[in-house]
This record gives C-alpha cells, structure tokens and sequence, in this order.
C-alpha cells in the first residue's frame, strides 16, 4: 500500500470563483500597468518558481514596456485578488480529513512563497497537512524531480511509496513519476488529455469521490483508469 499522498494545490484541490486572466487584468488596472496577458504571465512564471514573492515575474514582464507601475505592488494587487476569489472543490475537506487516517498527507505547491502561503491561510488549510513545501521555499520547482523528493522527505516516506495528485502534464505528471512516484492525472474541462504515465485519470469534479478510491486500489493496479 502506498505511505503518502501528495497534492498540487490549484485546479487540484482550489480553484478561483472567477477567471484568472479576469483577476490579472483587474490587479493590472488597478496599479496603472500596461495590459498583461495570461500566456505572458504564465510563460514568466515558470521562470520564477522559486522565489519569495511574484515581484520578480511582474518585474520581467513590466521590464519592457513603457510604464512606471511598481512591480511589488502589482503582485501585491494579483496575490489579493487571487486570495479572494479562491475556493476549495467540493468535498475535498473531508477527503484531506479521512485520507490523514491511514496516510501521511502532504502538498507540494508550485510559486512564491507568499502568494501561494496566502492561499493557505485564505482556505484555512494551515493544518490540513502532514507537511506542506512551496517551491519558492526549495532549490528547485516541479517538475525537477528534487521537489518531489522533498516533500517526500518531509513526510518521512521513500518517493516510491507516495501517490502524487496533479493537473499538469509536464509540472505533476511528468515530475512525480520522475521521481519514482505513482501519478493521478486530475482532468480539467479545457486542460490536456490524459497521459498515459498516469496510472490514474479522474475529472476534477470526482476528486473528492474518486481519489480515496483509486489510492485504496493502487496496489492491485487493477483500476487503470478513472474518467
């Protein structure tokens, strides 16, 4: 049976109640900085996985353009809109709950430290874990398999023994099962199709249902998939 279960935290657990490029737009407006869009803000992050705060990625994208707006300030401004606008999936509370009683639980979470320890404290989720890293606390973000070794160390538990949860293909997928991990591909409306490397397929609305199940059953990996 596996030891652990690990998570990615947004569209895997979290997920804002309003658009994201909607949210970056609005923070945009609201420090007098030029229009940003959410493929150029993506494309920085990635960049900047490991870092205290998103002012370095404001600060490249902003780097170009003719505009005096303050990049600390503009993270500042996105890092509360997203805080607000953020809600746990149904049921995924009492999953993290019940999980905990035969499982050492954890999350691994992509971004600087601040914006996604915000998040956290916005769900209220300080406690929800056996242990929690944010990348921007590590050498290195997902997928660099030393993130998921990381976090497995953190939870006392050889990477082979941990389940990892994810939505991204190349960030969750592709890092855990690098790093000797059984992967769950959770399945967005307009995200990829599912990757073979998983051992596991589930939409983002069974999450809550469907990964305590799939967990139970890794051992006989007679599931396949879950769409």
């Amino acid at each position: 049976m596996p030891q652990a279960v690990v998570f990615d935290l947004d569209y895997t657990l979290a997920v804002p109640a309003r658009d994201r490029a909607t949210l970056l737009s609005e923070a945009v407006a609201a420090v007098g900085a030029p229009a940003l869009t959410r493929a150029e803000y993506l494309d920085a992050h990635r960049r900047h996985l490991t870092g205290e705060s998103r002012e370095p990625i404001f600060a490249e994208l902003l780097a170009d353009r003719d505009a005096d707006a303050d990049p600390a300030a503009l993270a500042t401004a996105y890092r509360e809109a997203i805080a607000a606008a953020l809600e746990p999936l149904p049921g995924v509370e009492g999953m993290l709950a019940d999980l905990r009683e035969s499982y050492r639980v954890g999350l691994l979470t992509n971004g600087p430290v601040r914006a996604q320890r915000d998040k956290l404290s916005t769900l209220g989720w300080e406690d929800a874990f056996d242990a929690t890293l944010v990348t921007g606390e590590l050498a290195a973000g997902k997928p660099d398999p030393r993130a998921f070794r990381a976090i497995a160390a953190e939870l006392g538990v050889a990477s082979e023994d941990a389940v990892y949860v994810g939505d991204e293909v190349d960030a969750d997928v592709s890092g855990a099962t690098n790093a000797g991990m059984d992967a769950i591909q959770v399945l967005l409306e307009d995200g990829p199709d599912p990757d073979p490397r998983a051992i596991a397929h589930v939409d983002q609305s069974d999450v809550a249902t469907a990964v305590p199940r799939l967990v139970g059953a890794i051992d006989g990996r007679d599931e396949g998939t879950a769409e």
